[in-house]
């Protein structure tokens, strides 16, 4: 699959906040099990609240992609098939993270604090990978909304500003290569 620049900085964006994300995970020290089971029941209200926050903003977002062709097909100037596969890139990614902070939300809301069952070592494994999990959502929906950032600007540029030059534009010169 070929990724674009704007992608790859949109990735390298979102490891980065990831990494910061970490550090601040692994600055709190090792824990024992009764700490993290008290940890975990004071978190889940807010990993849940993240969870729904990000499934809300990824299905807006989403939505939102579709007033975006809308206006991309509409204009007069032509886009080239990179920026269609741009949206195409952002849609496939957004829909990834709508799954992934759905099904975190789900997991997250098991009542594993009050189960008797669970022997008290694992508490610490269930905190430390709650904090990776929402960690790595935090961080896709980052890279989710600067590839949109990106691709807002180029359509800003391209429709609103009338570059004609413009790396995404056709011009008369590819129009008739496209058209042989």
């Amino acid at each position: 699959m070929n990724i674009s620049n704007y992608t790859k900085r949109a990735i390298i964006g979102g490891i980065i906040s990831l990494l910061i994300i970490m550090t601040g995970t692994f600055l709190l020290g090792e824990l024992s099990g009764y700490e993290a089971k008290v940890l975990i029941k004071h978190s889940l209200s807010g990993l849940n609240m993240l969870c729904n926050t990000i499934v809300l903003a990824s299905a807006t977002i989403l939505a939102l992609l579709l007033t975006l062709l809308s206006l991309s097909s509409g204009s007069n100037t032509k886009l080239k098939r990179d920026h269609y596969l741009s949206v195409l890139q952002i849609a496939k990614t957004v829909t990834g993270v709508f799954i992934m902070a759905l099904m975190s939300f789900l997991i997250f809301n098991l009542p594993i604090t009050e189960s008797d069952n669970v022997p008290n070592n694992w508490f610490n494994a269930i905190y430390y990978a709650s904090l990776i999990v929402s960690s790595i959502l935090s961080s896709a929906l980052i890279v989710v909304v600067l590839m949109l950032y990106n691709t807002v600007v180029n359509i800003i540029r391209i429709v609103g500003l009338g570059e004609k030059d413009h790396p995404l534009t056709l011009k008369e010169d590819d129009e008739e290569i496209l058209g042989e």
